[in-house]
């Protein structure tokens, strides 16, 4: 018997739709997170659960090393001195 037929008859419909979609296996992470930690950044953050106010801390972590990342470039490379950035704002 094939998994599909098999799987068909265990699991609903939608599922079964998410399973041809999404190739990949998702799977919920188990963090050991302190909840003193995380009260503190739901009270301070105004999220209204503890998925959204690590998911936004994520976000924000990322988007700190990403400008790091450009911070650190600073001096490393040669600039066009004959580049005129006013000239290129009134462009059209």
């Amino acid at each position: 018997m094939k998994l599909a037929g098999v799987l068909g008859s265990l699991l609903p419909e939608s599922v079964l739709l998410c399973k041809r979609i999404h190739t990949e296996v998702h799977m919920a992470p188990n963090l050991a997170i302190d909840s003193d930690l995380l009260d503190h950044a739901l009270e301070v953050g105004g999220e209204r659960t503890k998925k959204a106010a690590v998911t936004t801390a994520l976000h924000k972590f990322i988007a700190r090393r990403q400008q790091k990342r450009v911070l650190d470039m600073m001096g490393k490379h040669e600039w066009d001195q004959l580049y005129d950035y006013k000239a290129e704002r009134s462009r059209k």
